[in-house]
């Protein structure tokens, strides 16, 4: 009869424990796993580190602060958006490193 009451008593706590185990996600939250880009540069592990991301995201900032009307996803899935974007920005010093690849054409004459 203690076998039997033993039994039920584990499987009590088995469905409260079940029961609790969304409650401490919940309570945990998500982790953080969003790419944090300051001027152009990702920061890993608290150092900057110059990323193709990152420059696309500084290349659409500066294109809406003169008024273009882009999205860094459109600027990174896009070349051609991000080639005349640059064609028309690309001068501007915080974003000129970025623009380099996208306005080269080849080998230029003397």
């Amino acid at each position: 009869m203690s076998s039997n009451i033993l039994k039920q008593h584990a499987g009590i706590r088995a469905a409260a424990l079940a029961a609790m185990i969304p409650f401490v996600f919940a309570i945990a939250g998500p982790a953080e796993a969003r790419i944090k880009c300051v001027n152009g540069n990702q920061i890993v592990n608290g150092s900057p580190i110059a990323t193709p991301y990152c420059q696309d995201e500084l290349v659409a900032n500066v294109a809406r602060g003169y008024g273009l009307k882009v999205s860094a996803a459109t600027i990174r899935n896009n070349p051609n958006v991000k080639r005349d974007v640059c064609r028309h920005i690309g001068r501007d010093n915080r974003i000129f490193i970025a623009c380099i690849d996208s306005n080269s054409v080849g080998r230029r004459p003397f």
